[in-house]
């Protein structure tokens, strides 16, 4: 690469990192980090830096090592979390994603840091693409990845979307700075790599990665055209208390269906949080149910009609069984603040709890949706209901707020 090539690419990276603040990279050691790494670098960055040990293949702990040694040569500070996690269930890529984005969010939070930029490339969007396509996605599917989302309570970027692979291999190269290959980018078994080699068979008819990925930004924008549309309609919906969504028939049928069927999964994502929602299908037939005012039950929430608006919670039986220590996320959605004994634990109010609340009735809240509301407990001694028993010692914090209802629900 030409020193104007590597200077050009280093410019357009500044310029995608502008107003970004202090950052962490999430750097597997891999020719796609590795160049971001370098190029914030370049740029006067002075990140912090995280690597994901996920422990499945010998020459990853040296891997992270190897980054390691790099940042501690630039004098950053760098930090490898392990992930062992594994159950050999299910699909192994999509399993270490999420724990990836899980534990590097903990890890940033911990640190302080509220921005974690990772090395997803146009090659990424493009193989996204194919992969999706395949598999029958529509248009939220088939949109590029986004460049900025929120997760975890972090935000993530991706400054490098524009970026070719190759390009970034030759600017290390340039650099004359080493970077690793997973043995599994060769692996067939996974759709990823499949999708990669299809690539190569399709660039001769004109559908290279960048011009995918090009498709895919263009699906992007119309993607983001039905968002701002969906955020306008969302005033359709009120969540004052953040545990109950109210959604107005009325309202909500004056607009189109595309737009109704955004706004349910905006419902759905708020109070159960998942990266995936539900299929049409099943999505279609709660909104039939809803437009007919009858009750309904979808991915752990339900759908409870009173009088002409329904009420939308989290469904007791999908949290009945979880726990976890006071100081945890709960449901992956709830945070309960207040002074906890060291032992206590996060679970639902359930019906115990409730009938130790007999005030809950001037909360003005649904008994169903108290019952799966979070509560504190010390083994069978309820400490704390912030919903159902308000105190002025404890108070319930969302990961994400109520205005997430404003905003799309789809981070990849």
């Amino acid at each position: 690469m030409r020193q104007a090539q590597a200077g050009a690419l280093s410019a357009r990276f500044r310029t995608s990192l502008q107003d970004a603040g202090p950052i962490a990279l999430a750097v597997s050691g891999g020719g796609d980090s590795m160049a971001m790494l370098h190029l914030a670098l370049e740029a006067g960055l002075r990140p912090y830096v995280v690597t994901v040990d996920h422990c499945l293949r010998e020459g990853s702990a040296a891997e992270a090592l190897q980054v390691r040694a790099a940042c501690h040569a630039a004098g950053l500070d760098h930090e490898t979390l392990h992930w062992r996690g594994w159950d050999g269930q299910g699909n192994l890529q999509d399993a270490a994603r999420r724990a990836r984005r899980r534990l590097i969010g903990e890890w940033a939070r911990g640190q302080g840091v509220r921005a974690v930029a990772l090395a997803h490339t146009a090659d990424d969007v493009a193989e996204t693409f194919l992969m999706r396509l395949a598999r029958g996605a529509g248009l939220n599917g088939l949109s590029a990845m986004a460049a900025r989302f929120t997760d975890q309570g972090v935000t993530w970027l991706r400054p490098l979307l524009w970026a070719k692979r190759a390009d970034l291999r030759a600017y290390l190269t340039t650099r004359g700075a080493m970077w690793s290959e997973d043995p599994s980018n060769d692996n067939t078994r996974f759709d990823r790599v499949r999708a990669r080699k299809a690539l190569v068979v399709l660039a001769p008819l004109g559908l290279s990665a960048p011009r995918l990925a090009e498709v895919a930004s263009h699906l992007a924008d119309a993607r983001a055209a039905l968002d701002a549309v969906t955020d306008r309609a969302a005033d359709c919906l009120t969540s004052p208390d953040g545990l109950v969504v109210t959604i107005d028939h009325e309202a909500l049928a004056s607009h189109p269906s595309e737009i109704r069927r955004r706004l349910i999964l905006r419902v759905l994502h708020w109070l159960a949080r998942s990266d995936y929602g539900p299929r049409g299908p099943a999505l279609t037939a709660l909104l039939e149910r809803i437009a007919q005012n009858r009750p309904a039950t979808l991915a752990g929430c339900r759908f409870v009609p009173k009088g002409p608006k329904t009420l939308a919670f989290r469904e007791e039986n999908s949290v009945a069984t979880l726990r976890c220590p006071a100081t945890d996320l709960w449901d992956n959605r709830w945070r309960i603040v207040g002074p906890a004994p060291a032992a206590a634990e996060i679970a639902a109010l359930g019906s115990t709890g409730l009938t130790q609340c007999p005030k809950w009735r001037a909360t003005g809240l649904p008994r169903a949706a108290l019952l799966s509301s979070p509560a504190l407990w010390l083994q069978d001694t309820l400490i704390a209901a912030p919903f159902a028993a308000p105190t002025a010692e404890f108070s319930v914090i969302p990961l994400q707020g109520v205005a997430v209802l404003h905003q799309s629900a789809i981070s990849d």
